[in-house]
């Protein structure tokens, strides 16, 4: 059948992950630093994913491919999951899943507004919470980014101040801000948006719920 369905240049795709996180139906994975749809029955040509690309490297197109597959999408995900707890209860106190933060400090208001490894990074703006509530934080959301944490609750600073800073001196390539569905989350989200419109750059922004049992919110 013809239908849109979107398709990945692989020469332009840097491998940021921010295009798998969009994606509701687990059609994309990383494969070999770079994005790649698993199955074309997966996608269901919507393309939430596209405006999430840094890079521009994702297109929407009409084109003949299989039908969209909701309930393969259904199993597909239960699967993924399945498979994480798996993962989760079989690791012996002994595995070790080695740490993804690149710098230090990590916590926001530390950082210096010059520090050399935000040239050019891909930002994980992560409230404080996510990293106890979500047990694959760093291999699913520190990989390949500089996180910078915060709580907007208990922290009495004016993010947005610092984030504007940064966003000024700094060519940021993307930014993922990582938050708790808990009301005080918002905050650090306001304060990211509030610190791009001071800035006057355009970055690519993308904003992750995880519920308090430690999922992610579609």
């Amino acid at each position: 059948m013809k239908r849109k369905i979107i398709t990945i240049n692989q020469e332009l795709c840097n491998g940021c992950k921010l295009c798998i996180n969009a994606c509701h139906e687990g059609a994309l994975q990383l494969v070999d630093g770079k994005a790649k749809l698993i199955s074309e029955s997966y996608c269901d040509g919507l393309g939430d994913c596209l405006p999430e690309c840094p890079a521009g490297a994702i297109t929407l197109e009409e084109r003949e491919t299989v039908e969209y597959d909701e309930e393969a999408v259904k199993e597909h995900l239960n699967r993924n999951m399945a498979q994480q707890n798996f993962t989760l209860a079989s690791a012996s106190p002994s595995t070790e899943f080695p740490s993804q933060l690149s710098h230090w400090p990590c916590q926001l208001k530390l950082v210096s507004v010059d520090a050399p490894y935000l040239d050019n990074a891909h930002l994980l703006l992560a409230a404080d919470c996510t990293a106890f509530a979500y047990s694959n934080i760093h291999q699913e959301f520190m990989q390949g980014k500089v996180t910078l944490i915060a709580c907007p609750k208990l922290d009495s600073v004016d993010y947005s101040e610092k984030l504007t800073e940064i966003f000024k001196r700094h060519p940021i390539s993307s930014i993922t801000i990582l938050k708790m569905e808990v009301p005080c989350c918002g905050g650090l989200v306001n304060a990211a948006k509030k610190a791009l419109a001071n800035s006057g750059k355009s970055i690519p922004d993308n904003v992750i719920t995880i519920s308090t049992n430690g999922r992610i919110i579609i």
